[in-house]
C-alpha cells in the first residue's frame, strides 16, 4: 500500500446531489458517489453536514446517522458493505 494512502488526511467534506467530496492536506480532492455509502445517500443534507474528522483527518464520523468512513479506505476505493446489497 502506498504511503500516500496512509499519510492522507482529510481537511474538509462537502456534498453535491450525487457525490461526497473530500479535500486532503496534500491538495488532492476526491469525489465518491453517495450510493457507495447508503446511510449518507439516505441522510438529509443537514445530517450529512454534521460530520467530525477523527484521527487527525484519517476518519470521518457522522454521529447522527452512525456512519464512519476511513480516509485510507476511501482512497483504496472501499465502499460500505451495505452498498453490495442494494
Amino acid at each position: 500500500m502506498s504511503t500516500l494512502t496512509f499519510e492522507a488526511s482529510a481537511t474538509n467534506v462537502w456534498f453535491d446531489q450525487y457525490n461526497m467530496w473530500v479535500n486532503f492536506t496534500d491538495g488532492r480532492q476526491l469525489s465518491v458517489p453517495l450510493e457507495f455509502f447508503p446511510r449518507l445517500l439516505h441522510a438529509s443534507p443537514s445530517q450529512r453536514d454534521k460530520y467530525v474528522l477523527s484521527g487527525n483527518g484519517t476518519g470521518i464520523h457522522w454521529e447522527e446517522i452512525d456512519e464512519d468512513i476511513s480516509v485510507p479506505g476511501l482512497l483504496m476505493g472501499k465502499r460500505d458493505v451495505a452498498y453490495y446489497k442494494i
